[in-house]
């Protein structure tokens, strides 16, 4: 996979088209699912999008490739969204139903009350960590970045990665009243399936 966006860029950058609408594709719902869920307006979400993609045309040929190109854009986004919310403050607050909104409208047979109410605290309880917290989950767990491309995203080094997601840990344990042993036997953030369609 990461061979063929290598090659997809390579033609990007020379003007083709269709490999530019190819990666658009790829990345697309991605990109748009991560500022919908740090934004918490599908509408600011898609301007946002637009304007990450944007900036990604713009600034393809300055691509070297010493990261993946997922990375890349991810990074572009967030920088996006921080500019946006700096510049005009055009992206609110999330409401209170919103992570109720993310929750998988056809729920499988194993879906129970119980699970998305945890999921709903859970997605309550990130929303209150400062910032710099907040990304770090949203990237590693909700987005799957491994540790080392969230640092890259964020511009830190990966043990401030890995501090920040200790300190979220401990948080979610204080907030949720989850057991230590469990959280120690399953040290990650459940996503309901079919999140954010």
């Amino acid at each position: 996979m990461e061979r063929q966006i290598k090659k997809l860029c390579k033609r990007a950058k020379c003007g083709d088209k269709n490999a530019a609408d190819e990666l658009l594709k790829m990345f697309y719902q991605d990109i748009f699912s991560y500022l919908q869920r740090i934004c918490g307006c599908r509408a600011d979400a898609e301007d946002l999008t637009q304007e990450t993609f944007a900036k990604v045309w713009v600034s393809l040929a300055s691509y070297r490739g010493r990261s993946r190109f997922s990375t890349w854009v991810y990074k572009i986004a967030l920088n996006t969204y921080l500019d946006c919310r700096r510049r005009k403050g055009c992206v609110q607050n999330i409401p209170s139903r919103w992570w109720q909104e993310c929750m998988d409208k056809n729920p499988g047979p194993f879906t129970t009350a119980a699970e998305k109410n945890e999921a709903q605290r859970l997605y309550r309880a990130v929303e209150q960590l400062d910032e710099a917290k907040k990304q770090v989950v949203h990237l590693h767990y909700y987005q799957g970045l491994s540790l080392r491309e969230t640092a890259e995203v964020l511009d830190v080094a990966t043990s401030t990665v890995k501090y920040r997601l200790r300190e979220v840990m401990k948080f979610l344990r204080t907030e949720l009243g989850v057991k230590e042993k469990l959280l120690k036997q399953k040290e990650t953030i459940l996503i309901p399936k079919g999140e954010l369609s």
